[in-house]
């Protein structure tokens, strides 16, 4: 008979929880503050809620963030599975080694250095900064995500089914866009959502990246915070964990439903053996 976890496993699964997770509880906590100092309780309240929506500047951070994440993410989500694709399919090909260490080279580069080696190519190419060069930015650390995700996900991938479409005449497009994306959709939608939240969240790439007119959202927070944390701070920071943990939700029951499909097909097609 197995035993269940025993004392010191969940003393430390408590306490790696509450290490993680405890700053945000605060912080959620205290967006409900009636008081305007955040350190001091002052009963519940969602009036800052109310005045978040009247500071003009946040509200246009705000905007200007989920405009560029969501542009980001579909851009790299394309890139990302196009080099998945040729790093998992095409093992033996001049320069691979040099293109794998390149799509991989910005997950371990500081972004520091990718954020000015970006401002000196905008400056030399004569584009201005604004939202397309945070864009540029964005998917250019993002799509590796999505790549190594896409990579993994082919590798363990199951290529009769693309073998017998090609036996009955399928051209390569057709398999790849009717067979191959479908089956690897959850790894897709994973690594939108993993560029998402990156774009969401990065401030220092967009600090070189970013001009006038097209301050995001941490950005704005960060010069705000330098100032003092206001309770509206807090308010719209909720707001973004609200929305990443829908997305995490929304995910979750993608892979269930997905899993879930995947039993069924097997399950028939050993009842049709």
């Amino acid at each position: 008979m197995q035993k269940g976890p025993g004392l010191f496993l969940k003393v430390a699964m408590v306490l790696g929880f509450a290490f993680l997770y405890a700053p945000i509880v605060i912080l959620i906590i205290y967006s409900f503050n009636a008081s305007k100092l955040v350190t001091v309780w002052g009963g519940f309240s969602t009036q800052w809620y109310v005045s978040l929506w009247q500071n003009q500047g946040l509200m246009d951070a705000a905007k200007v963030s989920i405009v560029v994440a969501l542009c980001v993410s579909t851009l790299a989500a394309l890139l990302g599975v196009l080099a998945g694709f040729s790093l998992a399919r095409m093992p033996r090909f001049f320069g691979r080694t040099l293109f794998s260490g390149m799509v991989l080279a910005p997950l371990v580069m500081p972004d520091v250095i990718i954020g000015l080696s970006l401002l000196l190519t905008f400056i030399s190419m004569s584009l201005d900064r604004g939202m397309l060069t945070i864009v540029i930015a964005h998917a250019t650390f993002s799509m590796c995500y999505v790549a190594v995700v896409v990579q993994s996900r082919l590798v363990g991938f199951d290529t009769s089914v693309e073998e017998a479409a090609q036996d009955l005449g399928a051209k390569p497009l057709t398999v790849f866009l009717r067979i191959t994306l479908p089956l690897i959709a959850p790894a897709v939608a994973a690594g939108w959502l993993l560029s998402f939240t990156l774009s969401l969240d990065d401030l220092v790439i967009a600090s070189f990246a970013s001009g006038p007119g097209s301050t995001t959202l941490p950005m704005k927070i960060f010069s705000s915070v330098r100032l003092g944390v206001t309770p509206e701070i807090n308010a719209i920071a909720t707001i973004l964990i609200g929305l990443v943990a829908t997305g995490t939700v929304i995910y979750s029951l993608m892979l269930k439903r997905a899993a879930a499909q995947r039993i069924q097909a097997e399950q028939a097609m050993k009842q049709a053996a």
